[in-house]
């Protein structure tokens, strides 16, 4: 039993309130020092790694970020943070084209791509092949960290992993998101995404039509219009059928800490996977209240970031 139980703060007592505080009211974290370095891939394409420079040397964390997220994302430079204060080694990757700096290559990132976390830890594993390793993986992060500890199974190089507020059922998440008010987190996400792209290719000739993304407002109608043909599915369906990381939690072998909120407005409850779909190896710890990457504890004055106690504690069991 964790000494970490979540209580929300009084003061945001509800799941928009814990999910949007953090986003819009978080102190920004200014003397962490960061380290950029990037990574060529097999492809032609490359990825931005934000390494937490502090600590030379102990065991490694990798944190995958959500949709549209990046080391600006609030909890980004928090948990950082809070890897470093433990004396471990914090580093966040960027998905392709999330860095201030469109990629190279037409296609992106997806829900369901393991390919770049598999060659980025394959990397850190070469370079330091005694050192421990653990990932954290946030909403899209975290799907593609559970679905990529599924198909690697026993064979998975990391000593332990966490997932938080994830959408371990593409179809259905897709529905919730578009009813009510989080139809404003939609728009808010797809809006940033339909800039980006279109800022990304605005130099040069594109593989779709890029002019048809203008009036998207919707998640789904991102991925029919982009993500599928950019990706090679045939469909959104498909997509999300084979990118669903739920299908996968059965396989991980790794010590693995889900973290899911019964309120996130980003999906139902109806996303949670039940206890037979676990393998061993996976906890899963619900909570009553916390939103969608929120859980905010503590007092008005003096919030606290209960993801940044609950995280170190579950990793000391495993990366000492």
């Amino acid at each position: 039993m964790s000494k970490y139980q979540f209580k929300p703060a009084w003061w945001l007592p509800n799941s928009h309130l814990q999910t949007l505080w953090p986003a819009i009211c978080r102190s920004e974290i200014k003397n962490l020092l960061l380290r950029r370095e990037r990574l060529e891939l097999p492809d032609g394409d490359f990825l931005d790694l934000d390494w937490c420079a502090q600590n030379q040397s102990g065991p490694i964390v990798l944190i995958l970020h959500g949709f549209e997220g990046s080391i600006h994302s609030h909890y980004s430079k928090g948990m950082l943070q809070a890897i470093q204060q433990q004396g471990w080694r914090g580093v966040f990757m960027h998905f392709r084209g999330c860095s201030d700096e469109p990629n190279r290559l037409p296609r992106g990132y997806h829900s369901g791509e393991t390919n770049d976390v598999d060659y980025v830890v394959k990397i850190l594993r070469k370079r330091e092949p005694d050192t421990n390793i653990a990932a954290i993986g946030y909403s899209l992060g975290g799907n593609v960290l559970l679905k990529w500890l599924g198909e690697t199974g026993g064979e998975n190089p990391l000593k332990a992993a966490v997932s938080v507020s994830v959408p371990f059922d593409l179809h259905k998440a897709s529905e919730r998101i578009d009813k009510g008010f989080s139809r404003f987190y939609q728009w808010y996400l797809v809006r940033g995404a339909r800039e980006r792209l279109i800022h990304k290719f605005e130099k040069g000739e594109a593989p779709f039509d890029v002019a048809s993304l203008s009036h998207v407002t919707e998640i789904r109608e991102l991925d029919k219009k982009y993500t599928v043909p950019m990706h090679g599915f045939s469909s959104v369906d498909e997509y999300y059928t084979a990118s669903s990381s739920r299908q996968y939690l059965h396989s991980i072998n790794v010590p693995t800490l889900l973290l899911q909120s019964k309120d996130d407005p980003f999906m139902t409850e109806a996303v949670i996977p039940e206890p037979n779909e676990l393998s061993p190896s996976v906890i899963l710890e619900v909570t009553e209240t916390g939103g969608h990457v929120g859980f905010v504890s503590g007092s008005f004055w003096h919030p606290e970031y209960w993801l940044e106690k609950r995280i170190p504690e579950f990793f000391k069991e495993h990366l000492s």
